[in-house]
């Protein structure tokens, strides 16, 4: 007869076991909702696609919550016992040792504990830190694939992909999509000894209103990643286009999108199989844009902490551009992050409070970014050494953000802050740039304004200093305390002055409402060059047209679910392109 377990062994090995439970748990509900994103996309049910999307957002905490009430009654009054999770730590690392996916239920364990010992900080016994860790290095099993000879019947091979899985093409559709693909893979690759093969994960990506086919296509010289995307317009669905160039790609699994809904049995050799394709992207990035978001944020926290110990020299500056009212933005030169910390008070033209600034920032996470809206993460209780700080810009957070910065001794407590990736600001890269790139980016930031308002999204601010620049040449918004909603907006007309002392007044001669906009006045804000105005009123000079305004608002009230495409018209096959693009 076995001797029983002591209560404290009982009370470590039932807590790790909880934990490893309650992880898998919340992994098969992702994977719940997840799942549906197809079912969504075949009956176009886009409004319960948001939905999913945002409850998938929510899950995370929501799990922890309950695996936090469940710990409560399993550890009664040993629940806060530092020695004892000590034990439950060490217990929980054997159990998840041979998981492919050891690096999320690490995390999971580390939202859990940090919650509730309310950690400041980092602290190492009861978490998983290492910060030089390769995340997927231990990864060999390849992800699940299938691979498509090219070289003898490239439009049979192409019908054979489009129809496995079975998304629902019908006959017409897929033969023209297959005989469209067949014709584009023979185009761009017959300088590379023409394609011989197509490698696509087995598992369809679903994003908004499309789906999506990844892989990489394999010619004589080389291979380039693929991506296929269907779409489903009202007359069904079709083939719409196929990217094949890596700056295309990358963008798609870009930092300014929303996240993909793969239902993907493991994660980790997913993202070792994409970083073949995008080698440049960083794996955190990956990570948040399959949707593992929580897993996306320690892998940044790794990246930045282990380059911060590396590079001494560097020193965290206050963030190239103009001072915003609303934020203190610091940066590490040498790495492409900023963070950004609440002010305690705003200035007298910021009619807002801290509060509405964070439910801005929070309603941008759950909104369709796009392409336009860089992702920002909340993150809690960082710790930095006060001698990594430049002088001038820790005195001007602790003399501006006092709420969410602490000093305690050599440690600088970041309580609360926003990080984003680090772009260029519109109004210095156009300074900075030879006037041909210059007035790419400012016709690229018009885009931008009309992509987000066809997403029902206004930013509010259209100052170019609200607007970055990224590596590949996007312009994107980053600032988000006076985002609405363009079927919030009351679009009005400048009345006409009834003198020239109104019309050349500093203030207006007439009264201004919340939610009003006046597109006429626009010129004023976005202050664009001189030497750019003309293109820029030729290419988007709808945006000073009230009346375009007002019809994209009633548009987005009859149809809530306007589509803006994730790829150049170029990318499109022949058979899809709108007549005249």
């Amino acid at each position: 007869m076995k001797p029983s377990r002591d209560p404290r062994s009982s009370r470590i090995e039932a807590a790790a076991a909880l934990l490893v439970d309650a992880f898998d748990d919340y992994n098969a509900r992702f994977s719940d909702i997840t799942r549906r994103a197809e079912r969504h996309f075949r009956r176009r049910d886009w409004a319960r696609q948001g939905r999913d999307a945002r409850a998938r957002i929510r899950l995370y905490d929501d799990c922890i919550a309950e695996t936090i009430g469940r710990l409560e009654g399993a550890l009664a009054e040993r629940l806060l016992s530092r020695s004892l999770w000590l034990d439950i730590h060490a217990r929980y690392a054997e159990l998840i040792d041979d998981r492919l996916d050891a690096e999320l239920y690490k995390t999971f364990f580390n939202t859990t504990s940090r919650r509730l010992f309310k950690t400041r900080g980092v602290d190492a016994g009861v978490e998983f830190v290492a910060l030089d860790i390769e995340p997927t290095a231990h990864i060999t099993r390849p992800v699940d694939r299938r691979i498509y000879g090219l070289a003898d019947d490239p439009v049979d091979a192409c019908r054979r992909l489009l129809a496995e899985p079975d998304l629902g093409l019908g006959e017409e559709a897929l033969e023209e999509g297959a005989a469209a693909l067949a014709e584009r893979l023979n185009a761009t690759l017959a300088d590379d000894g023409g394609p011989l093969a197509i490698e696509l994960l087995k598992v369809p990506f679903f994003r908004d209103r499309r789906a999506y086919r990844i892989g990489r296509v394999l010619a004589a010289e080389r291979w380039r990643p693929c991506v296929i995307a269907l779409d489903h317009p009202d007359d069904g669905v079709r083939v719409d286009a196929v990217l094949l160039d890596r700056t295309a790609v990358s963008i798609l699994f870009g930092f300014t999108y929303s996240y993909f809904h793969a239902d993907l049995p493991t994660v980790g050799d997913a993202i070792v199989f994409l970083r073949t394709l995008l080698p440049d992207k960083p794996v955190d990035e990956l990570y948040t844009v399959l949707g593992r978001a929580k897993q996306g944020k320690t892998e940044r926290y790794r990246r930045f902490f282990h380059h911060l110990g590396l590079d001494r020299d560097d020193r965290l500056v206050e963030a190239d551009g103009k001072r915003g009212m609303v934020m203190v933005v610091f940066t590490l030169p040498s790495f492409p992050l900023v963070f950004k910390v609440v002010r305690d008070h705003f200035a007298p033209g910021k009619k807002i409070g801290r509060e509405h600034v964070l439910a801005q920032y929070r309603y941008v996470f759950n909104h369709d970014r796009v392409g336009r809206l860089i992702d920002a993460q909340e993150y809690r209780h960082l710790a930095f050494a006060r001698d990594r700080f430049d002088p001038a810009a820790l005195e001007e957070l602790l003399n501006e953000c006092a709420r969410a910065i602490e000093l305690r001794g050599d440690t600088v407590l970041v309580r609360h802050c926003f990080v984003q990736r680090r772009v260029r600001p519109l109004d210095l890269f156009v300074r900075e740039q030879s006037d041909e790139v210059a007035r790419a980016a400012l016709l690229d930031y018009g885009q931008a304004v009309r992509d987000l308002a066809r997403s029902n999204l206004f930013p509010g601010d259209l100052f170019l200093k609200n607007f970055g620049v990224t590596r590949s040449g996007r312009a994107v918004f980053y600032d988000y305390d006076e985002v609405s909603k363009v079927t919030d907006l009351n679009v009005r007309r400048v009345p006409p002055a009834r003198s020239e002392e109104e019309e050349f007044a500093d203030t207006p001669w007439y009264p201004v409402n919340p939610g009003d906009v006046f597109p006429e006045q626009f010129p004023r804000f976005m202050d664009l060059p001189a030497a750019h105005r003309r293109a820029f009123h030729e290419a988007h000079g709808e945006l000073f047209d009230p009346d375009w305004w007002s019809a994209l608002k009633q548009r987005l009230i009859e149809r809530p679910d306007a589509d803006v495409r994730p790829y150049a018209e170029a990318a499109r096959l022949q058979a899809c392109r709108d007549p005249g693009a």
